[in-house]
């Protein structure tokens, strides 16, 4: 006798439910009732509809005006706890950041950054520590930085060219051509030049971080491996990322064939420590994996940030000026921009500031995982609890800024906060173990490009256009729309034929 489908169906549904709903019983009656307050859950799906509708940093951001600043949620089966001040922050990321210094299990990252062993998704652990150790002091030192000087003066230096070349009074899309340039930069450094694979690798990258925003229902219900064969986002995320993988086999190979002694690349680096040996050996899925964070990290945050900057100045022409003639105070007596004098800008870097307090390039940190149950705030954490922190709310606390939601660079010029996780109501970059350590060669790629732009051109937005700041839903939150701008030359063009020394 054959079953009918529709009935096969209803009973495979109802006995995940089942287990599902019995899974969800008997974890609550285990729990302590001491949990952070948070939202009514709904059966089976908890607060998922809580967060339909809105950019998720807004809707958590709205949520935690109403039940504070340490929250909790439930996912599915996912038990999350959301961070939305500095002062909970500080106890998250300094008190009790080796408890939570490990990353929670998420498709988009075990698949893209090969089972999870990259810098910013790995583990905690001995070979996370080595990989990081790796990162700060060979790939990312300041004299590593420094050394791409020369290349960060070529492309956009050339990029400066492209905008003058426009004719009179057209626009340019400025979010497009900088994403660009910026990519082009993070490609030739970690790559180096001769890789064939600089523009086909982009379009796949750029697609990564808008598949890691939001979530995904193999992620909210984990113990149903139906719904893992079933993911949309995993099959997607499998598919670039065999493209991928097979772009990085190519460049590789290139690599251990045209061996030098130079280190002209990162890629260069990391093979060198591959071959010379370490306590814990690397593997060249590690290394793919590192070059994933490098060339993802390093060009989508760069970019959002320096379009919300043109974007923030534009609709604030007092902070333009301001900026601009500070920059043509400082450059006009040599002609051009010398990546030796940006220290002398202290009201450009206070603008970069007071962009990345307003618009973090991750405005939801990568999440965090409670090694063991732990009390914050005196609110029970489980262990294996999810931990989201909100820095786009933790950097608008009314607790340490006046105004939070006004853009005033004026706000960092003499103040001791800074971004290197020393003040918890400014964390853009994190803070503790987790801390992104890419900052150095995060910010040279913004503040650089930045005070040319000022430098050499006047900027308008097109006739009649209105200045859209609404965000795009997505990891870094971008531009909802691409910003468009006029330039109009007011100083002599760069040089860009330069070589290193």
């Amino acid at each position: 006798m054959e079953i009918p489908i529709l009935s096969l169906v209803l009973f495979i549904f109802s006995t995940i439910l089942f287990f599902i709903i019995r899974r969800r019983i008997l974890k609550t009656k285990n729990s302590n009732a001491n949990a952070p307050p948070g939202p009514r859950k709904l059966p089976l799906i908890g607060n998922i509809h809580n967060l339909v509708g809105e950019l998720p940093h807004h809707a958590l951001h709205h949520l935690s005006q109403k039940f504070g600043p340490t929250m909790g949620l439930q996912l599915g089966e996912t038990t999350v706890v959301v961070i939305s001040s500095a002062d909970v922050a500080k106890e998250i990321m300094k008190t009790h950041d080796i408890n939570f210094a490990s990353r929670p299990p998420i498709i988009t990252a075990e698949i893209i950054s090969y089972g999870c062993s990259s810098i910013s998704f790995g583990p905690y652990g001995d070979h996370w520590r080595q990989l990081r150790k790796i990162c700060t002091l060979e790939l990312l030192s300041t004299k590593r930085v420094q050394s791409f000087g020369w290349l960060r003066m070529q492309v956009f230096g050339d990029l400066v060219k492209r905008f003058a070349s426009c004719q009179d009074g057209s626009a340019v899309n400025f979010s497009e051509e900088f994403m660009s340039a910026i990519y082009d930069l993070i490609s030739m450094a970690v790559l180096g030049e001769e890789a064939k694979q600089h523009d086909t690798l982009l379009p796949n990258l750029k697609e990564v971080p808008q598949l890691s925003a939001g979530f995904d229902i193999a992620e909210l219900f984990p113990s149903v491996k139906l719904f893992k064969w079933m993911s949309r986002l995993r099959r997607r995320i499998i598919a670039l990322h065999e493209e991928i993988d097979r772009m990085f086999d190519d460049v590789i190979h290139q690599h251990r064939i045209n061996k030098t002694d130079d280190d002209k690349d990162l890629l260069d680096v990391l093979l060198k420590v591959e071959q010379d040996g370490l306590e814990l050996p690397i593997t060249s899925e590690n290394i793919k994996a590192v070059l994933v964070d490098m060339l993802l990290g390093g060009s989508e945050t760069s970019s959002t940030v320096m379009v919300w900057a043109m974007s923030e100045m534009l609709k604030n022409p007092r902070v333009l000026q301001k900026a601009q003639e500070e920059v043509r105070m400082v450059f006009d007596q040599d002609g051009s921009v010398d990546e030796s004098r940006i220290p002398q800008l202290n009201y450009l870097k206070a603008v970069v500031k007071e962009t990345m307090r307003m618009h973090p390039p991750l405005p939801l940190l990568l999440p965090r995982l409670s090694k063991e149950a732990c009390r914050i705030q005196g609110y029970e954490i489980p262990a294996d609890s999810k931990i989201i922190v909100n820095a786009w709310t933790v950097n608008r606390d009314p607790k340490y800024w006046d105004d939070p939601h006004c853009f005033k660079p004026e706000r960092f010029m003499d103040s001791l906060v800074d971004y290197k996780g020393n003040h918890f109501q400014f964390i853009p970059f994190g803070a503790g173990r987790r801390m992104c350590p890419g900052i150095t060669f995060g910010l040279a790629n913004v503040e650089f490009p930045l005070a040319l732009f000022l430098y050499h051109f006047d900027w308008n937005l097109m006739k009649h256009q209105d200045l859209d700041m609404e965000e795009k839903f997505g990891a870094t939150a971008s531009r909802l729309t691409d910003l468009f701008l006029v330039p109009v030359v007011k100083r002599p063009l760069p040089i860009t034929n330069l070589k290193p020394l």
